[in-house]
């Protein structure tokens, strides 16, 4: 994998992680680790931006609003990553750690992988089932 298209991939993991946790228990840890992740910028403004990102998505989430505010955040937080790391590729390390770290507080399975996947499927016939991770298919039989 390039290097670039590597930071990406883990800007993405890091800010999707970051903005479901937002909305969880683990916010402040979440929090407080960006916060270290930036102590070279501004890591009080930071801590305040998350704040407001929080607020942000648990008014979405208590007025059943749609998943535009939390896709927005992610992006605008993926890439405010993208950049820290484009500055500081020292941070790289760091910020891999931290997926992980987060990632097993929220009971991923060690050794799993993050980043994203792309699946297509064109059928002429027939059926397709594209899957994540579990799939579980039932047809009734005629």
């Amino acid at each position: 994998m390039e290097p670039s298209l590597d930071v990406t991939v883990l800007a993405s993991a890091a800010a999707a992680r970051l903005i479901d946790l937002l909305a969880t228990d683990g916010w402040t840890a979440a929090r407080a680790a960006m916060a270290s992740l930036w102590r070279r910028g501004h890591p009080g403004r930071v801590e305040a931006e998350l704040t407001e990102a929080r607020a942000e998505l648990l008014q979405d989430e208590a007025s059943d609003g749609g998943p535009e505010i939390r896709t927005l955040l992610v992006a605008e937080w993926q890439a405010r990553l993208a950049r820290l790391l484009a500055t500081h590729p020292d941070l790289i390390d760091e910020l891999r750690e931290l997926v992980g770290e987060l990632l097993r507080d929220a009971g991923t399975a060690e050794g799993q992988t993050v980043g994203s996947l792309h699946q297509e499927a064109h059928v002429t016939d027939g059926d397709a089932y594209l899957a994540g991770r579990d799939i579980s298919i039932t047809k009734d039989r005629e």
